[in-house]
């Protein structure tokens, strides 16, 4: 980073710390990404970094937060403009493989945070994340069941499981490939396939 990180305002520090997180987060484990790389990487000392987080968790719970405000924001935009409940699904679906493509470190440091042992602020938040995302998926759901617009029997839960699975799916792939940008090509193919599954069928 510039030089000019180092008389950045207190606001702006964190926010670029967080920003230097889920950078490092592109190409290394979370495990990996200790204090000290965090604050070589900003181009600043740790007793700079620690001026404003006490700990690795409070820097992680920033990023968690920062996380989830920005991809509910987007998803809820872009949903509340949809006419139907299966183009409400597609926008949340490019939405959040966009958000995902645009940051890939965000999917490392999550599911690092989930398989940490024990429970942790973070970790509590990251599931916080996930619950009100299953929400908002499931009343989309419920609303294209109940105006017709998917089949009537479909499995609210089960399409929600498969929803979710198909973005990790498409993530985890790319991320093994090295090729970030492979999830917003085939995002498209990947939901045209999962809506005909539970869209209602012709008589």
């Amino acid at each position: 980073m510039s030089t000019r990180s180092k008389y950045l305002s207190a606001d702006d520090r964190r926010a670029a710390t967080v920003e230097a997180v889920i950078e490092l987060a592109a190409n290394h484990a979370p495990g990996e990404i200790t204090t000290t790389t965090i604050a070589q990487h900003m181009g600043v000392t740790q007793g700079a970094l620690f001026k404003h987080f006490p700990t690795k968790d409070a820097i992680l719970e920033s990023v968690v937060q920062w996380v989830a405000q920005r991809l509910m924001s987007r998803i809820d935009a872009v949903v509340l403009g949809a006419p139907s409940a299966g183009s409400a699904l597609q926008a949340m679906f490019m939405a959040h493989t966009a958000f995902v493509s645009e940051h890939p470190g965000v999917p490392r440091l999550l599911f690092g945070e989930l398989q940490r042992a024990g429970s942790t602020t973070p970790k509590r938040l990251v599931a916080a994340l996930l619950r009100e995302y299953a929400e908002r998926l499931r009343t989309l759901l419920e609303r294209g069941r109940d105006s017709g617009e998917l089949d009537a029997h479909v499995d609210i839960e089960a399409a929600a499981t498969l929803f979710v699975g198909s973005i990790q799916g498409l993530v985890i792939q790319a991320l093994f490939a090295g090729d970030v940008h492979a999830i917003q090509r085939n995002a498209p193919g990947v939901f045209a396939t999962y809506l005909r599954g539970i869209s209602r069928g012709t008589p």
